[in-house]
Parts: structure tokens; sequence; C-alpha cells
């Protein structure tokens, strides 16, 4: 088989004039940061240098493995396959990103060269006129030329003796200055297991780039071609698989930009909403703090009322006193030290004096109390648009002052709900106009005073309040009704709880002739009757009430309740009469 020479991946390929080796290509390691030594190829596709590999720390984990192993090494090439078993194995964790890496049996020297990383290094040295590269064949001196027919970089000592060689004396060399503007200086990749020859075969049955000693031993009769011939194939297969995955690299980069720019759009609205919350807050906090100031002027305003209101009261009595003491001691002085002519004399001014200040009127209790309670569940309107709470109150309730209302106060039902209201208000007989008093009510029987009714005490926050109750039986009830521990005015009193409202049987009716058809048995407990045989009342008939009324009581009221009684005691049976 002879081997064609194909353009498409040569060993050395210049780049186009002016094209400088982008930066795409692996130079360093990610962990020493300095250029690639020996770098191997992790299965993630992210490339470290041996040494720097040696140095992570390994963990066990327990694989199901065999020779046809995910892990790619070039020392597996030559392994033979091995049936499936459960193998203690060492792994380690890639130090870009964390992806767990199981090591080959060799460990970490048996993973894949990445030779791509080791020519991207060389074309690095070359941009730095050769600093760093060392020559191939004494390993000692820098390098200065490279020989284009052995691949070897060479210093000038050894470049001298390899043109002495009758072997190599036209081998081409090219100083390291002109290589600047090739993609691959690269060194031919030789076989792991034959050192001496360059893979240039490629196994079929193996998938594995093979030497010629290697087609002659363990890939015997295995199809296999030159690389050359079969790099389309097998190219083309993994551009078709690049094709396949680089719309899904556009749609994460796509996914990415739309996450980058919602959170820049997340964060624009947070920061919108923020000023929002702060410019809200500020406000309020203004309303709050002007709400505040209004209440302490308030309260400072009640307290100078106040204090006038004693300071006038405590003036007036203090002026009344003096008076009353001069009053007292002079007549004390004058019974006691002067004559009968001198009392008599002066009696007249003494006694129409002390007349005078006896009818004088005041009160022995202070005009204004200490009453004043802020409420902070109280609404107080608006500030700025704001709505505030808390309002200061002076009122206090007079139970005295206060009063029931209702149509049920001393009527009830059994069984049937009853309610009244109660209207709280202050010593000037004005209403509260808020909630919140302590109200009592109880409704007892006078035969059963251990069963109190349940009663209900619903606050309107008002200065009203809604009491309901439903007794079980018949009866005489006493209701209390307390504010602050005191009978509120008409508290306690009576209600007499009559018998179930009983609803009519019968119908309401003009006569008993239209409501029943006309038939001559219907009767009606008006106990009219008409000629010809009919039982019941008619129009303009003898019996007729001459209004509509009620066929089972004779009721003339539409909404009453029925009296009609069943059984023996009953004057006489009634038919219902049918409505038509």
């Amino acid at each position: 088989m002879s081997e064609s020479r194909k353009p498409l991946l040569g060993f050395v390929h210049k780049l186009p004039s002016g094209t400088a080796f982008g930066n795409s290509g692996k130079t360093h390691c990610p962990l020493c940061m300095g250029l690639f030594r020996a770098p191997r190829l992790l299965p993630c596709l992210h490339t470290v240098c041996t040494t720097c590999l040696e140095k992570l720390e390994p963990f066990s984990v327990v694989d199901i493995r065999g020779g046809d192993s995910d892990t790619s090494s070039e020392g597996s090439i030559f392994q033979e396959l091995k049936p499936h078993s459960l193998q203690p194995q060492i792994g380690i964790l890639c130090p870009v990103c964390d992806a767990q890496v199981d090591l080959p049996m060799g460990g970490v020297k048996a993973l894949t060269m990445d030779h791509l990383a080791m020519n991207d290094v060389m074309l690095e040295s070359l941009r730095g006129e050769g600093q760093g590269l060392v020559c191939d064949l004494c390993s000692d001196r820098e390098v200065e030329k490279r020989c284009q027919t052995c691949k070897a970089n060479l210093c000038h000592f050894c470049c001298q003796a390899h043109r002495r060689q009758k072997k190599t004396t036209y081998h081409v060399m090219v100083d390291l200055k002109d290589l600047k503007g090739y993609s691959r200086v690269g060194k031919p990749i030789l076989c792991p297991a034959h050192p001496a020859e360059e893979l240039r075969l490629f196994c079929e049955l193996c998938d594995r780039p093979v030497c010629r000693d290697c087609v002659v031993g363990e890939h015997r009769e295995h199809p296999y071609d030159f690389t050359s011939n079969v790099i389309h194939k097998h190219g083309d297969s993994v551009r078709e698989l690049l094709k396949g995955t680089q719309p899904h690299v556009e749609a994460l980069e796509e996914a990415l930009a739309q996450i980058k720019s919602m959170n820049s759009a997340l964060q624009e609205r947070v920061e919108t909403v923020a000023a929002d919350v702060r410019a809200f807050s500020e406000g309020y906090i203004k309303a709050i703090e002007e709400h505040r100031d209004k209440l302490l002027q308030q309260l400072k305003d009640i307290r100078v009322q106040k204090e006038n209101s004693l300071q006038l009261q405590k003036a007036q009595l203090e002026q009344l006193l003096a008076d009353m003491r001069t009053g007292v001691e002079f007549t004390e002085h004058l019974l006691t030290s002067g004559s009968d002519l001198e009392i008599l004399i002066t009696k007249g001014v003494v006694v129409e004096r002390l007349r005078k200040l006896n009818k004088v009127e005041y009160s022995a209790r202070p005009g204004v109390n200490d009453k004043i309670c802020f409420s902070p569940q109280e609404k107080a309107g608006q500030c700025h648009g704001y709505e505030v709470y808390g309002a200061i109150n002076t009122k206090e309730v007079d139970p005295a002052k206060c009063v029931l209302q209702g149509e049920d106060l001393h009527r009830a039902r059994e069984k049937q709900t009853s309610s009244f209201t109660l209207l709280c208000k202050d010593a000037a007989g004005e209403s509260m106009g808020k909630g919140g008093d302590n109200i009592h009510v109880a409704v007892v029987p006078k035969d059963k005073k251990d069963s109190p009714v349940r009663t209900v005490v619903q606050d309107n926050k008002d200065g009203t309040y809604y009491v309901s109750y439903t007794p079980k039986e018949p009866g005489v009830y006493t209701v209390w009704v307390c504010v602050k521990e005191q009978h509120v005015q008409g508290s306690p009193f009576n209600v007499t709880v009559r018998k179930k409202h009983r609803p009519h049987q019968g119908v309401f009716h003009c006569c008993t002739f239209c409501s029943s058809g006309g038939q001559k048995t219907a009767r009606c407990a008006c106990g009219g009757t008409m000629p010809g045989g009919y039982l019941g009342c008619g129009h303009g008939h003898k019996g007729h009430p001459g209004r509509p009324h009620w066929s089972c009581c004779g009721k003339f009221a539409e909404k009453s309740e029925c009296t009609y009684s069943s059984g023996p005691s009953a004057g006489r049976s009634l038919l219902r009469t049918v409505a038509l």
C-alpha cells in the first residue's frame, strides 16, 4: 500500500500572509499558569500538565469498566479487552470544571497526550525568539534552527553535526524566525509501543492510530489504511457531530444572553421598586411624623384647656373659701365678744352676708378629669394621601347617660333571636362616637337563675353596640346591661318571652266561595254562611266580615299569629280552603 499525501491535514501548514496565530491555542496550564509541560487531555477536554495532575489528591470510586472504557489513554490502545467487572477505581477532579476523571490503569501518564497543545507551546516559544527551547539532540543549548525533514529543533553545534552526516546532509534547515508564520511545527507523533516508529496508519477495527510494527503484530489482519486516506471519513464524522453541537452552543449562548438581560432588567426593576419603597416610606414617615406632631399639639392644647379650667375653678373656690372664712370668723367674733346691743345692731348685715354665701353654688369635684387616652387602632383620616391611625380621646362613657333602644327590649319569642341596641354617651350626653368600651350583658330566666342565656355583643365602632340573644323557653327573663361594671339607664329590666310564633294554616282571602272554587262544604273561621246550602261565607251574604281575613282563624291582619286551635276544645271543625 502506497501512502498518498494530501494537503488536507499536512504536518506543516503556513498561515495566510498577515494572519497571526490567535489566542485560541492552549499554551498555559490552568494550575501552574506556566507553559504546558507534557500536557494531558482529560475526558472533559481540558488540558493540564502531567506534573500538575500528579499533584492532585486522588479519591477512590467504584466503576464497572472493561477494556472499552470511556477513559481515553494512549496506553489503553494496546491493552487487550477485559470482561466487565466491578473494580475499585482511582479518580481525580478536573481543576477547571470539577468533572470526575477516572484514571486508567497506568495513572495520569496513561491519559491522552495533548499534541495540539504541545504544538501551541512550540509556536508560543517561537514568538519569543526561541526562548525556552532546548536542542532536541543535546538537550543543553538553545535552539537556533529546525530540520524540516527530521522535524527536530537543533542548536548551532548539533546543526553543523547534522549537516556533516551523510544521511542528513541534504535535510532542509530553517531559522526559527522563519517558522513564526506556520500553524504547526510540532514533532512527529511516535508510537508508544514502538518508539522508533511514527504513527502513520489507522486501524479501522480498533479505531486507533498505529505504526508499521503494530499492523504486523497486535493488529495483524485488522483492516487499516494511511491516516491521510481515512482522515476525510473520520474528519467528516467529527464535523457532522460538531455541526449538531454548534446549535446547542448558540442556543446556550442565547439563553445566557437572555439570563444576563433578565438579570439586568431584574436589577433595574429592583432598583426602581426600591426607589418606590423609599419614596413611599419617606412620605409615610413624614405623614406619621406630622400626625404625631398634631397629636402632641392636640394633647398640649387639651392639657392647657384642662389646666385653665382647673385654675379658674381653683381661683373661684379660693375666693369663695376666703369669703366664707371672713364671714365665719366675723360672726364667731361677734357672738363671742360682742354685747347684746352690738349683736343686734350688726345682725342685719351679718345675716344678709351669710345667707348670700350659703346660696352660692359650687362643685366639690374638679370640673375636669384626667381621662385622656390614646387609641392607636382608631382611624385618623389621611395625611398627605396616607392613611394614618391613632387618636387622642378625652371622652369617658357615663353609664347613667347610656340609652337602650329597640323594639325587642321587653318582648321576645322562644327559639327566635331578639335584639336591641346600646347607645353609649359621655357625661354631657353626647355620643361617644367610638367603640372599645367594656360592655357586659346578661339575660337570666327568673325561675332558672343558674341557666343564663348566651348573649352576643357586637361593637359597631361608632359608640353603639348591637346585643342579640335567643331564649329557649317562654317565661320572664331579667336583662342586665352594664358599662364599666355599672348599670346603664333602665337596667336591669324584664322581658316576657312568649311561645314561638304560630303561622296561619289557611289562606288570606275575601270569601270561602271564591277561594274554594264554589265548594258547599268549605267552612271558614269567620262563621259566615250563604243561601243554597253553602256552609262558608261569600260576597254580600250573611256572615261575611266585609274585608279580607284568614280562613283558619278569622283574623283580619295578614301579618299576625294564628290563634286557631284544633281538638275537642275547638268550637267547630274548619276545613282549609284551597286558594285557586
